[in-house]
């Protein structure tokens, strides 16, 4: 508007004719004219947005990745009253308020940061090629870096990969800041992060403090990011390593002789220089002994409701069929978590293809063998009459793993007779010994449960 109207009275049009032209009110032309004539445009008058006063709800979905739809979703189901498109706008101008880079500046020893970066295929020592990545630990204040090779991200890995760059410094930084890799952050949480249980024992043993970085926020460990990118533009490209071991030797010679001994690029020192002098003595001392990492492992769960490690099954709770769970093994016991919860414990195995279960882990619609699962059948028979009941037990007796087929046969049959002709028919099945499903209803379709009968003594003796 203001730019148009600036273009008309520079063209020489009056008042009037810009406001006609324009559409705008002669008021508003007038004072956008008096305000070019001192050199500047018309503030602007802030217009609150309805959403203002959930900032920060929003800021806080955004912090956990949520879309833009899902957060429109989210807000409505709070019963708050706006449309998608006031929502995606309102989002669009938090992020262009909100997008500015701050650079953190940290005291000697306080903080170190973390991260893997992919560097594609290498050979390992037998020959074969395998994906590779390469892990970095850079203290923040000097810039010294720490460089391993590893073929995978579990957190075996990252916790050795912590090891090894700690003996390297000679010492423990504060705090480590960590992207949220799986290896170490369960769940990203704006308020409260919830770590990776063995992780975050291991974070204890040594007393530093994890600090994960806010999802889809680089610039909060971009140390470590200059440091991926550096070491794969200087050292991995380019170069051929004839095996595993060769690209270890190459690149322990790189990071002391070339990394850490050059100009830093953003403090034009040198990393090792600063670190000697100013950043070594404010580490956190090591431990006498390091940190014994125990048989750890992610495994998924059958359909069985069992886990496999080290050639044996361990039964899980049915509702984590499906998922992935991690599995710590000690001396003695085999303890089994989702989530950093604990769901499950077993005295370890020492044979082979042995299964340890708890049938509590079943669900009891499946557990034949599970006492309330078989009393609520129990219940049901006895609402039939005394004689169902007494058929329910002696098919149990008879067929511990198979009654549950035949219960719930003859308690289908309520669709087609009356209890008491049921009841009546288990009667003579018992007197005759016969626990069949097929034969108690042939028993009620032919009308024989009128017919006079003896008594099987042995049939009561069994069952009671």
């Amino acid at each position: 508007m203001n730019i148009t109207i600036e273009t008309l009275w520079k063209q020489g049009r009056n008042k009037a004719e810009i406001s006609r032209v324009t559409g705008h009110d002669w008021k508003t032309v007038s004072k956008t004219i008096k305000c070019l004539e001192r050199g500047h445009y018309p503030e602007k008058k802030p217009h609150p947005s309805l959403l203002d006063k959930y900032k920060i709800e929003i800021l806080e979905y955004l912090g956990k990745g949520l879309t833009g739809r899902r957060i429109y979703e989210e807000l409505c189901s709070c019963g708050i009253k706006t449309s998608y498109a006031t929502v995606k706008s309102y989002i669009a101008s938090i992020r262009k308020r909100e997008n500015i880079c701050i650079r953190f500046h940290t005291d000697p020893g306080q903080e170190s940061q973390v991260d893997f970066g992919y560097v594609g295929l290498t050979k390992d020592n037998s020959g074969k090629k395998r994906k590779t990545w390469v892990f970095n630990m850079r203290l923040s204040y000097s810039r010294l870096d720490y460089y391993e090779k590893v073929y995978d991200q579990t957190v075996e890995t990252f916790i050795q990969c912590h090891e090894h760059a700690f003996k390297y410094f000679n010492g423990i930084p504060k705090y480590v800041k960590i992207d949220n890799l799986k290896a170490a952050v369960l769940e990203a949480n704006f308020y409260e992060t919830n770590y990776q249980c063995l992780y975050k024992q291991f974070a204890d043993f040594y007393g530093f403090s994890p600090l994960p970085c806010r999802v889809r926020e680089p610039q909060e460990k971009g140390k470590v990011e200059s440091g991926i990118k550096y070491v794969k533009r200087n050292f991995f490209a380019g170069r051929i390593f004839k095996d595993g071991e060769d690209l270890d030797r190459q690149l322990k010679n790189w990071l002391d002789k070339t990394c850490n001994a050059r100009i830093h690029g953003t403090t034009r020192k040198i990393p090792i220089e600063v670190f000697r002098q100013e950043e070594a003595r404010r580490l956190l001392p090591l431990p006498e002994k390091g940190f014994a990492i125990p048989d750890v492992g992610q495994r998924k769960v059958y359909h069985d409701c069992h886990v496999y490690f080290e050639y044996n099954y361990y039964s899980v709770p049915f509702d984590y069929v499906g998922k992935i769970v991690d599995i710590e093994a000690t001396e003695h016991l085999v303890k089994i978590s989702y989530n950093a919860k604990q769901i499950a414990v077993h005295v370890r195995c020492k044979n082979k293809g042995e299964f340890i279960t708890d049938n509590s882990h079943y669900p009891p619609y499946k557990n034949h063998l599970s006492t309330e699962y078989q009393e609520s059948y129990q219940a049901k028979m006895k609402q039939i009459g005394a004689n169902a009941e007494q058929m329910f037990f002696y098919i149990v007796q008879t067929h511990p793993y198979e009654w549950n087929r035949t219960v719930r046969g003859i308690l289908n049959l309520k669709k087609e007779y009356p209890a008491e002709v049921i009841d009546k028919s288990c009667k003579r099945a018992l007197c005759y010994g016969v626990n069949s499903y097929s034969k108690i209803k042939n028993i009620c379709k032919s009308g024989a449960y009128n017919q006079p009968s003896e008594f099987n003594v042995e049939v009561y003796h069994a069952v009671n």
